[in-house]
């Protein structure tokens, strides 16, 4: 395949990449989204593989049967509710085959430029080695607090912003080392300190944001590897991987920036790994007061007795697994001509989108799943909102205590409905570590236990 049919190739497929990322900008068309981005990479894939400058063709599609057969078991395997910790492992990977490339490129390019050349091109792969060591220890410590293998709790060491003032000011001084360096055997030293320090600068950025803030390192690592993409592209002088990678990477910087606007976190905070916060959780809310208890049999003769619900899901509901049996409340429901919606908040769950994704898969129609923004205002006019497996993101303290950790974050004001129900398992605090006050409210009332057994019973109540 010569180059005539290659850039051609990459266009079609550059044109599909951005109608993918279009359509995934609404559920309705999210499905379709997908099929641009396969077709799309399938095209892509077929015209770099068969290009004339591609040696060991056979040992390509090997690697490539191998792969696509660890992805399909691995997709068939994973749960929704693990979707967050595949993306974050998939992060990981990207970032890696960007040290790996740039790590092979200098090695494979000694004597191949001169002059600017030379400089412009060393100066590619070693950006491209830095982003991508940092998006993959980065990705891999994500992973671990998804997981539960690391802390949700953020780690906050000693000057650690001066400590990342100096990784920054070291890889400065490491590139200019290398890129005065005569040959490969001397500029290897700089190149490997300098992958060190992007390894620990990694870990350091997100064991310092709390669990709290998971949504929008998932977004920002998002971001990050579709930059260690591009770099890797200007590295192989590879037109598509470059678009692709800046399509990913702005979109994911643009997702991140929305987040952090829907969390009233400071979008620098986040991606220098907490920096300028103080870390203090002082400002934590101690609650006094006494819980409502109820039976699900008292719960399902309140939903019987209503007219209108909005159901407010978070990951509790996800690690219950529970939004199958959610769907089939919400279709009993609207049987009997309740008006039934969805409230979700943007940071609801482990990833960006997580809950709307768990809904889909569970087919809840996308016109009653509505944003936090759309519904706020109707909440003070709703018989009854189900908060199910949510904490955080309907905590009024995030209001009424402006110092506390989520201080200041927008929440959905469920305690303006005539009657509130939390499902949750106890009365143990959110991911940011916060007491509720939603719980202690008169209006509220809470049904314990895990969230999938409570609304396969509340079925069975309802009339």
């Amino acid at each position: 395949m010569d180059d005539g049919i290659t850039t051609a190739a990459y266009i079609v497929a550059s044109i599909l990449f951005i109608l993918s990322l279009g359509g995934l900008s609404h559920q309705e068309s999210a499905r379709r989204g997908n099929l641009f981005g396969i077709a799309g990479m399938l095209i892509a894939v077929v015209a770099t593989i068969w290009h004339q400058r591609v040696d060991n063709l056979a040992w390509v599609i090997v690697a490539m049967l191998l792969g696509g057969a660890v992805g399909v078991w691995k997709a068939r395997r994973v749960a929704m509710t693990q979707m967050p910790e595949l993306v974050a492992l998939l992060h990981s990977f990207v970032g890696l085959a960007a040290v790996l490339v740039g790590g092979s490129t200098y090695l494979g390019s000694e004597g191949a430029y001169l002059g600017v050349e030379k400089v412009i091109h060393e100066t590619e792969i070693y950006l491209g080695i830095l982003i991508g060591a940092v998006t993959f220890t980065g990705s891999v410590t994500a992973f671990g607090k998804l997981q539960g293998s690391v802390s949700s709790r953020p780690l906050l060491l000693p000057g650690r912003h001066w400590l990342n003032l100096a990784g920054a000011l070291a890889c400065v001084w490491f590139g200019a080392e290398f890129l005065q360096a005569d040959g490969v055997p001397e500029g290897l030293l700089p190149l490997a300190i300098m992958t060190l320090i992007a390894f620990l600068f990694g870990v350091h950025m997100v064991v310092a944001i709390g669990g709290a803030d998971m949504p929008v390192v998932v977004s920002m690592l998002n971001s990050y590897s579709g930059w260690a993409a591009a770099a890797t592209g200007f590295m192989l002088s590879n037109d598509l991987l470059i678009v692709t990678g800046a399509l990913v990477g702005s979109s994911g910087a643009i997702l991140s920036y929305i987040m952090c606007r829907a969390m009233n976190r400071r979008f620098v905070s986040v991606i220098m790994g907490g920096f300028g916060t103080s870390g203090s959780i002082s400002g934590s809310t101690d609650v006094a007061g006494d819980v409502t208890a109820v039976t699900t049999e008292e719960c399902g003769e309140l939903l019987n007795q209503i007219s209108s619900l909005v159901i407010v899901p978070g990951y509790g509901m996800a690690v219950a697994h529970a939004q199958h049996p959610v769907y089939e409340m919400t279709r009993k429901l609207r049987d009997r001509g309740v008006n039934v919606r969805f409230a979700i908040h943007p940071v609801a769950g482990r990833m960006p989108g997580h809950m709307n994704v768990l809904l889909a898969e569970a087919r809840v129609p996308y016109d009653i799943v509505l944003e936090m923004d759309d519904i706020q205002d109707d909440l003070t006019d709703t018989d009854m909102v189900m908060v199910i497996g949510a904490n955080d993101i309907v905590n009024p303290s995030a209001l009424e205590n402006p110092d506390g950790p989520i201080g200041g974050m927008p929440v959905i004001k469920a305690w303006n409905a005539r009657e509130v129900i939390v499902l949750k398992r106890s009365m143990a605090s959110g991911y940011a570590g916060v007491e509720n006050p939603l719980f202690f409210k008169e209006n509220t009332r809470m049904l314990f236990g895990d969230a999938k057994t409570s609304v396969d019973e509340l079925i069975v109540h309802i009339a």
